[in-house]
């Protein structure tokens, strides 16, 4: 699994390089994930911009790193195909996750 890794001000932004989440992808993101957050750092931004198709697979690795997060740690989610936002909307996960349509003003400021 691809990802490409930057801080910006006060988040850390993960932009996943790849076209698609699945079963076979899962278990690399969700352990990819583990260790880029581990830093502690209080927000983390998922950039899903590239990613055109996400299994049950994927959106439990996610739903899982957001619970590997600590405490004062808070996942958000940025640049959502269509594709990907109707699999968040049709199992409700949109309302979980604070999902922004392209990566947050104040962080693409920041870079």
């Amino acid at each position: 699994m691809k990802v490409v890794v930057q801080q910006l001000g006060d988040a850390l932004v993960i932009r996943v390089d790849q076209d698609r989440i699945d079963a076979a992808s899962a278990i690399q993101f969700k352990d990819q994930m583990r260790q880029l957050t581990q830093s502690g750092t209080p927000r983390v931004v998922l950039d899903l911009a590239q990613v055109a198709f996400i299994d049950s697979s994927g959106l439990g690795a996610i739903v899982a790193a957001m619970k590997g997060l600590g405490s004062t740690q808070k996942l958000e989610l940025s640049g959502l195909t269509d594709t990907v936002k109707k699999v968040f909307r049709l199992t409700r996960m949109d309302t979980v996750f604070t999902i922004h349509s392209d990566l947050p003003v104040n962080l693409a400021k920041a870079g």
